[in-house]
């Protein structure tokens, strides 16, 4: 067994604090990641705070994780020592199912084994990127580019794809007319992605002090949603809109923005239910979707892809000593635009 330092919820209340454990030894197909960089999913306040009340303690969270390989198993093939690379969300899948089959291992029907808060097939907990290390099975490992800053493009392993994968699905591209709920860290990355697209994007905010920074980062227009009179000018106009808020909000008033066999997709995860309305729906035939993150082969191509293109998130970049403060700053919205620990100020 490998020891491992880390920062670890033990309660829903308890806050983060020190915490030693240990990661199991890399199996044959195994790959050994010493962490460089984690980001701050929102993902990681709802689950170190039990609010989605599947919380297994003590938790280390963290599934935005770049690192460097430190040790490879016998029989892997696509890392050497000394490679940089990432772990993102999943890492164990059945790899038999239809889903898994098709590439869609989030989706296997056996079970996602998430990076934390979960327990592997054999029943041993899993711990995240709030740690100096991970071992994960090669095949949920990604090649990260040397053109990329790496400490950016942390939150490309969630945010990132989260956002990627339904602008790919619901194919969005010049043609297209699309909307994006939200300018936080799922926000900012789908609104680049569906700019790079070359997709007409509108930007819907409730601060109008984001107006500059979503046209900075591709918007065509900005919306202020709370300005009835700005949202009935795009009734039946969008083909996609990606809806990235983590709280509470009414649906319904987007539904109506939706063209004929239109989609609306929901990334966000507020903790409590959604109501939506049923004529909104059944007017011009929208539909109302969900997405999770992409397959292992769809991620490593949206890394690709921003090798190609340029595109990582914007960050803050903070401490292990100030991640309680952080987490509260996230909930507040009082970041730009995703916060990533630095693991140089980790220390045993």
């Amino acid at each position: 067994m490998i020891k491992t330092y880390g920062y670890a919820a033990r309660s829903a209340t308890s806050g983060l604090a020190p915490f030693d454990y240990e990661h199991r030894d890399p199996g044959p197909k195994d790959v050994r990641v010493t962490i460089d960089f984690c980001g701050i999913c929102h993902s990681d306040i709802h689950q170190a705070r039990n609010e989605w009340g599947n919380s297994i303690y003590p938790m280390v969270p963290g599934h935005e994780i770049i690192g460097h390989v430190s040790a490879v198993g016998a029989e892997v093939t696509k890392f050497e020592v000394g490679d940089l690379a990432g772990v993102g969300v999943a890492v164990q899948t059945c790899m038999r199912c239809e889903n898994c089959l098709a590439g869609e291992e989030p989706y296997c029907e056996r079970g996602m084994v998430a990076t934390y808060n979960s327990k592997d097939y054999d029943g041993n907990v899993t711990f995240g990127g709030y740690g100096d290390n991970i071992v994960a099975n090669e095949h949920y490992v990604y090649s990260i580019s040397p053109k990329l800053d790496p400490a950016a493009t942390a939150p490309l392993l969630c945010a990132g794809i989260t956002t990627y994968s339904p602008l790919r699905h619901w194919k969005v591209d010049a043609l297209k007319k699309v909307g994006v709920i939200g300018l936080g860290g799922l926000g900012h990355m789908a609104l680049k992605f569906a700019h790079s697209f070359g997709a007409h994007v509108v930007q819907f905010t409730t601060s109008e002090s984001k107006i500059a920074d979503a046209k900075r980062l591709g918007a065509d227009e900005v919306v202020i949603s709370k300005d009835a009179d700005a949202m009935q000018e795009h009734v039946n106009s969008f083909n996609f809109i990606l809806d990235c808020v983590s709280a509470q909000h009414d649906i319904n008033a987007y539904l109506k923005l939706l063209r004929r066999d239109a989609t609306i997709c929901m990334v966000g995860l507020p903790d409590k239910p959604i109501c939506v309305e049923p004529f909104d729906i059944g007017t011009n035939r929208r539909s109302f979707a969900g997405s999770f993150i992409g397959g292992m082969a769809q991620t490593q191509e949206m890394l690709d892809y921003c090798a190609e293109k340029n595109i990582v998130a914007d960050i803050e970049m903070t401490s292990f000593d100030n991640l309680n403060e952080v987490y509260e700053r996230v909930i507040k919205g009082d970041v730009k635009y995703r916060f990533v620990l630095d693991h140089k100020t980790l220390k045993s």
